[in-house]
């Protein structure tokens, strides 16, 4: 059993919270919020203690896991302190995406979860889905054949306005991860970006790419569309055949070069995914999973390195939407 404790007790920490107190993998073992309030009410509900400091539970707790689900500036700027603490206690982490808000201080967690030998996580769940695994299985049987293009979108409402930035850099680390688990690192990124009626940030954007092995694609994101209808579509394309991934788990598609008949993966009504939350359910699952098998860090799904490489292609974007160049990642 693999005692966990969670850090961080708004929404998204309550749920990890309550998914840990149900994966048969895990015991929850505590809570922990700087706001009292927050983690003597998550305390109640899950019958563990609270603590309203990392070092004080870490100490007293010694768990094995830790999810950090704090937030922040753009969602990201309370990652850092939480996570270095975990890493350096040596528990290994399950991060709340974006993996941080700066890059220099995502390299620092990166590097200290290797130098620990800790397995380090972020939590992109739009990977974790059957829809997405029936792709990539698609993919490694060589259905696709060399790969050419891939094409994402993904938009919901969010009235938000903090920095300029706020939507590129707090809803793309999902579709960018997306993009790099189909297609490998990006090489060089373009954006072009607008402001919806009554917006102050970049509430819109546009992506260009080009991966390092040649593969182009393009990224659209919104904050500005409800999302009373469909609100992701992934489309990989190769000279054998393409796929294509609606709304995370709903339902992927190949389609073959040469054959009219398609295959398609469709989400069941009895025993399928039930609503966004198994996206979370599925992603803490396989990180616990890959805790107890004693997996390598180095191959963790979803890694705090696939964190970072996210970020540091929003980064570029936001560099090319204020040059208006070309921006190449190193």
């Amino acid at each position: 059993m693999i005692r966990v404790g969670v850090i961080g007790l708004g929404p998204i920490g309550n749920r990890h919270a309550r998914l840990y107190k149900a994966d048969p993998l895990a015991e929850l073992v505590g809570v922990c919020d700087i706001l009292h309030d927050r983690a003597d009410a998550a305390a109640a509900e899950y019958g563990v203690p609270a603590f309203y400091s990392v070092p004080e539970m870490l100490q007293a707790l010694s768990p094995d896991v830790c999810s950090v689900a704090t937030g922040g500036h753009e969602y990201g700027s309370d990652h850092y302190e939480p996570t270095m603490q975990a890493l350096q206690a040596g528990c290994h982490v399950l991060g709340e995406k974006p993996i941080s808000n700066e890059i220099d201080k995502a390299e620092e967690m990166v590097a200290c979860a290797r130098e620990m030998g800790v397995c380090y996580g972020i939590d992109l769940n739009h990977r974790f889905t059957p829809a997405a695994e029936m792709a990539k299985k698609w993919q490694n049987e060589g259905r696709l054949g060399h790969l050419l293009f891939c094409n994402m979108s993904m938009w919901i409402m969010n009235p938000r306005e903090t920095s300029p930035w706020f939507q590129i850099k707090a809803l793309h680390p999902h579709t960018v991860d997306v993009m790099r688990h189909f297609c490998g690192d990006v090489e060089a990124v373009q954006c072009f970006a607008t402001k919806a009626p009554g917006r102050k940030i970049w509430s819109t954007a546009h992506f260009s790419m080009r991966f390092r092995n040649g593969v182009v694609g393009g990224l659209t994101g919104s904050y500005d569309i409800e999302r009373g209808h469909p609100m992701e579509r992934c489309e990989v394309a190769g000279t054998k055949g393409r796929f294509v991934i609606d709304d995370m788990w709903r339902e992927a598609t190949l389609y073959p070069a040469g054959d009219l008949e398609k295959r398609v993966y469709t989400n069941p009504v009895f025993g399928g995914m039930r609503d966004f939350e198994d996206t979370f359910r599925n992603r803490i699952h396989r990180f616990l999973e890959q805790v107890s098998e004693g997996c390598p860090p180095e191959e963790v799904d979803g890694s705090g390195a696939d964190g970072l490489a996210a970020q540091k292609v929003l980064q570029a974007a936001i560099d090319s939407l204020q040059n208006e160049t070309v921006v190449y990642i190193q």
